[in-house]
């Protein structure tokens, strides 16, 4: 068993209120799936919390104090993002849980992981709740290969629907890390544009692929395969860390595109690709969006399959037979500006 899943029943007791998108049920339906019918054999990783030095990597002292503070009580942090009395506890478990992963993974346990946690994290700032999220998982962890296991270069690949402005701001100034995102503009939270590069020594190292709406499984498999892959051979990073948002798939009730269970196994099967070429198959992912609860829960059961077996449908497989898959029109267009701010830095073939 080659692959590591976290999943917690105590996920669940983080509870914004009946009606909010991001519900209990999210992990409920994945919890089920993975006990009655799981894709494939897999080894499970209990969680941890995480610590407040560990949290403090990424987040002020004084906020995960403010959070601290909501412990047995609901408190509203913005317009959509609620704490409610078990929040606190649940995302501690939620950032440890991806740390225990990346551990497993670092110590030989299991070849790849993929946390099924909540609270998402990658719009948590390091003093602001929001978009969903409180404590940044996937900033924390790579913070946390840095720190506690000595690597030199990290890869974060954010595939949501939406920006994930807290990573990108964790890491903007520096080269260590490199946070890649594709992600449905204009959107939620406003952020995200290519010409958003970084700065100082980590100009080049902040890639965003911002898309308009109704793309499917072709257009993002070229995107990891014709952008993301070359930069990543060159980047040359120890680990790769992959905040998977599940709202890009066709059917999600906030997003407006197309993917399909067969893209989502494709996409990591390119990022395993990626790891084996340099990061000796390293590759975590820690769950972020998706509302959708089949949609959701079908995604998931292709990256397992694909983190498991180490392959996935082919582009004409995924496409229903017939012929290959080919990115939609109006791809190549909203490629020309990141394409053009990405080869400041980096080599790239005609996309």
């Amino acid at each position: 068993m080659n692959t590591g899943v976290v999943i917690d029943r105590r996920y669940m007791d983080h509870d914004m209120g009946a009606s909010h998108v991001e519900s209990p049920d999210r992990i409920d339906v994945l919890a089920r799936m993975l006990e009655d019918d799981p894709p494939v054999p897999f080894r499970a990783i209990p969680p941890r919390p995480a610590t407040e030095e560990e949290l403090a990597w990424v987040h002020e002292k004084g906020y995960i104090d403010l959070i601290r503070s909501t412990a047995g009580r609901t408190v509203p942090m913005d317009g959509d993002t609620t704490a409610g009395p078990r929040t606190w506890p649940t995302a501690l478990l939620a950032a440890g849980g991806l740390l225990e992963a990346v551990d497993r993974i670092m110590d030989g346990s299991v070849r790849n992981a993929l946390a099924l946690v909540r609270p998402p994290g990658h719009h948590a700032e390091a003093s602001r709740a929001m978009g969903f999220c409180f404590f940044n998982n996937a900033a924390i962890a790579a913070e946390h290969l840095v720190r506690r296991h000595g690597a030199k270069r990290v890869l974060v690949v954010d595939w949501d629907l939406h920006h994930g402005n807290g990573t990108e701001h964790a890491f903007y100034e520096r080269r260590d890390v490199m946070y890649f995102s594709t992600h449905q503009a204009p959107l939620y939270p406003g952020t995200g544009a290519a010409r958003f590069f970084g700065h100082g020594e980590g100009h080049g190292y902040n890639l965003n692929v911002p898309l308009l709406a109704g793309k499917g499984d072709a257009d993002f498999l070229h995107v990891f395969e014709r952008v993301l892959a070359p930069v990543a051979a060159q980047f040359e990073p120890d680990f790769i860390l992959s905040s998977a948002g599940f709202d890009i798939a066709a059917g999600d009730p906030l997003g407006g595109m197309n993917v399909t269970p067969a893209g989502f196994g494709r996409m990591t099967a390119s990022l395993m690709a990626m790891a084996e070429r340099t990061a000796s198959g390293r590759l975590a992912l820690v769950l972020e969006g998706g509302y959708d609860l089949a949609a959701l829960r079908e995604g998931v059961r292709a990256v397992l399959r694909a983190l498991a077996n180490g392959d996935s449908p082919s582009r004409s497989e995924a496409a229903g037979g017939g012929s290959p898959l080919s990115p939609s029109p109006s791809l190549r267009v909203e490629l020309e500006e990141p394409l053009r701010t990405f080869r400041r830095k980096w080599e790239l073939p005609q996309a």
